[in-house]
């Protein structure tokens, strides 16, 4: 599979990606990967389920892939051509919100609205950890114009992170759970599943060399600054700053990708402009 065709192929429970981008961890893996065009992985744990070669056989990878390869047969269609733009339903969402417990009026109180999942993503390079970057096509080719634009200015630009599925956020609920945390303090710092801009595939986290990730200092960098002059230019807003009306913390380092074809609401970037002084998160 070319580099240029790598995507991410996405279900309701499972995922599919490029073999050439899965990290195996034993040397049998390794070498049926290696062999293979793509990974079949569950979504909500990142289990290695099943190989998929060139003429769509399918290879168990563990016990559970062997379990489910019923209904992992019933992918390989879809793993045929580009995906189209929709976006994967709903309704197991309002389901899982209803286990944890959020508030049934969280998204009127917050003014956010439940975010679906793309059923395909593009690679976007790397983020600052090596790992694959997906985003949708525009959010893609907007990060890829945006970096080059600033590192031609001598500004250097990583990401953090971009999509991220909604089991993923399930599973940070889940976890904080057990460990004993109430669904009010979880949800003072992390948005409630579905509910993440970052469940589009076109927001993603901007960091710079030097930088840890994801802090409020993120707004005294340099690379902030010239995403506060220039990011709109590339169709990148930044979703979060002081005092929004989401009440969702000041998040400098979170920028979202909109595309003309397709306005989305964002904040613009000039409200993106530090202040003089740093002041307490929202």
């Amino acid at each position: 599979m070319r580099r240029d065709a790598w995507q991410l192929i996405n279900f309701e429970r499972f995922e599919a990606i490029p073999a050439a981008l899965a990290r195996p961890r034993g040397s049998a893996t390794a070498r049926i990967l290696a062999r293979s065009e793509w990974l079949l992985r569950r979504k909500s744990d990142g289990r290695f389920l099943a190989a998929v070669g060139p003429a769509r056989a399918l290879v168990p990878l563990d016990p559970a892939g062997r379990r489910l390869l019923r209904t992992l047969r019933q992918l390989l269609p879809a793993l045929r051509g580009r995906r189209p733009a929709d976006t994967l339903p709903l309704v197991s969402m309002h389901a899982a919100l209803a286990e944890l417990a959020v508030p049934p009026d969280y998204g009127t109180q917050r003014g956010l609205a439940l975010v679906a999942e793309p059923r395909g993503l593009a690679f976007a390079g790397v983020d600052r950890y090596r790992r694959p970057l997906w985003l949708t096509p525009g959010a893609a080719r907007g990060w890829r114009r945006l970096q080059a634009a600033a590192r031609a200015d001598g500004v250097h630009l990583d990401a953090i992170s971009g999509y991220r599925s909604h089991a993923y956020q399930l599973g940070i609920f889940r976890r904080k759970l057990a460990r004993g945390q109430t669904v009010a303090e979880i949800l003072a710092v992390n948005a409630a599943p579905g509910y993440s801009e970052h469940h589009g595939g076109d927001a993603l986290d901007i960091g710079t060399r030097g930088e840890p990730p994801a802090e409020e200092s993120f707004e005294r960098t340099a690379a902030f600054a010239w995403l506060a002059r220039r990011a709109g230019e590339f169709g990148f807003t930044m979703s979060y700053p002081r005092d929004n009306p989401h009440g969702i913390v000041y998040e400098p380092w979170h920028w979202r990708h909109r595309d003309t074809a397709a306005p989305r609401r964002a904040f613009s970037v000039a409200a993106a402009t530090p202040p003089p002084a740093p002041a307490s998160p929202a």
